[in-house]
């Protein structure tokens, strides 16, 4: 457990004790006075909706150590609180100043797909040798990270952090907080194109995680994929960097071959190239896509001295991350596959891909709205409705509005529901023995009803009809 001295983090975020006792000692680093268990740094963060200065008082209620302020609060007697110029900008002052000595090396992965699939893979590869630290489910951004970080033990040897952005500059600030020893690039790929408009757009703002890196560091990359290709050899011909690529294409250094579907499409089976190295696998996850970001985490892992035989066990127990490819068999041969996290128009194409090579009597789908598309939103919905068709899924549920345009796609095939908690209403009656179920759709659509509700629904009546 990390135990750091108020004193310090004052001195860090050019603060001052505005009550209580610097030698208080803290464990990690909190937003949300509902996510305090005791011990932790609470920050009181202003923002739109709701200014964290409001909760200081319940924060240090529920065990906090003490709070980050900006302004006059209500407290319990005794309790001790530092006061800076901004909050934000001190969470961002601890950061800095922890990353100077903790972790010892840390390792960034960015990508529009697979980036917590990964991370995870790697923390399971790299824990074979090293003391690791992981950054918690998907907090990979100018808030998420510092939480991360200041959560990492003092004595983490390698830490393994997802990062993420949304808007261009994002991830620029987020690498140097993080100042990654290894960049990963999973794949690139149109997700908010809102935000962006092209691909291409999208690639340079991916790039940013570059900006950080040590300048003797390593760059782990998808020669698959043709935009993170362009900017690391753009970035490895002016730099002193090492690069890995891995994937199956000419240049590719980390590859897998003899590649074959294990029994009930419940993962894939392989053996992993690398040199001289012919280490067989078996990674229980579902679909090919996730061959890719095994093969993103083998590449590091490889390359920092883990042997195929430590890869290859942490390979077999993992797991997929809630609601990200998530494959439950329930009563009466019902398979769901429950993939409700997140989407954009890569991760369905996957999905669809991955789900069709599980045997089944039928094979229908719950597909919901894919968000911040912009412009391009109605032909990407169009598209994968009709690749969904095309794969045999049927019926195929669209829900929300966007998901209009995925229903048209997928023709005769498809029907509309307004919003999930109808989508889980029709799903239910639509449900049969044999039945396999894909639920995918945006964070926002909140299709974790769907897959809720189907799991009731079989557990509560003894099946299917």
């Amino acid at each position: 457990m990390v135990l750091r001295r108020v004193a310090e983090a004052m001195t860090a975020m050019n603060g001052e004790l505005a009550a209580g006792d610097a030698e208080v000692r803290w464990s990690a680093a909190v937003l949300d006075s509902r996510k305090v268990g005791g011990g932790e740094l609470f920050f009181a963060l202003p923002g739109e909706a709701s200014d964290g200065h409001r909760f200081v008082a319940q924060a240090l209620a529920r065990g906090a150590a003490a709070a980050v302020v900006s302004q006059a609060v209500e407290a319990p007697p005794g309790a001790t609180l530092v006061r800076v110029a901004d909050t934000y900008a001190g969470l961002h002052a601890l950061t800095r100043s922890v990353r100077e000595s903790v972790p010892k090396q840390l390792v960034g992965i960015t990508g529009s797909v697979g980036k917590t699939t990964t991370k995870e893979l790697l923390a399971g590869m790299l824990g074979r040798r090293f003391r690791v630290a992981k950054s918690p489910g998907n907090l990979n951004n100018l808030y998420g990270f510092p939480l991360a970080l200041l959560g990492a033990p003092d004595d983490t040897e390698w830490m393994v952090a997802e990062l993420g952005m949304s808007t261009p500059g994002e991830l620029r600030e987020i690498s140097r907080l993080a100042r990654p020893d290894v960049a990963v690039f999973t794949s690139i790929q149109p997700v908010h194109l809102e935000f962006f408009g092209s691909i291409e757009a999208i690639a340079e703002a991916k790039a940013e995680l570059l900006e950080g890196l040590a300048p003797d560091g390593l760059i782990v990359a998808n020669v698959d994929d043709p935009q993170v290709e362009r900017i690391v050899r753009r970035y490895a011909a002016t730099q002193p960097v090492r690069v890995v690529w891995f994937g199956s294409g000419a240049g590719a250094e980390v590859t897998a071959a003899r590649l074959e579907t294990m029994a009930e499409g419940a993962g894939s089976s392989f053996e992993l190239r690398f040199g001289d190295l012919r280490q067989p696998i078996e990674l229980p996850l579902l679909g090919r896509h996730n061959v890719e970001n095994f093969l993103a985490a083998a590449a590091c892992a490889l390359t920092l001295g883990v042997s195929g035989e430590d890869i290859a066990a942490a390979a077999a127990l993992a797991q997929p991350a809630a609601g990200r490819g998530v494959v439950h068999r329930l009563r009466r041969g019902v398979t769901l596959v429950d993939d409700s996290y997140n989407s954009n128009p890569t991760a369905v194409r996957r999905a669809l891909a991955a789900a069709a090579l599980i045997p089944a009597k039928r094979h229908w789908a719950v597909l919901g709205d894919m968000l911040e598309l912009g412009e391009t939103a109605p032909a990407l919905h169009r598209e994968s409705g009709a690749e969904a068709a095309r794969l045999g899924f049927s019926p195929v549920f669209g829900v929300g509005a966007l998901a209009r345009n995925l229903v048209e796609g997928a023709g005769a095939e498809g029907e509309w529901c307004e919003n999930a908690a109808v989508a889980a209403e029709r799903a239910i009656g639509e449900l049969q023995e044999g039945d396999l179920v894909l639920v995918k759709g945006s964070r926002g659509v909140g299709l974790e009803v769907v897959v809720q509700a189907l799991r009731n629904a079989v557990a509560g009546r003894g099946g299917p009809r």
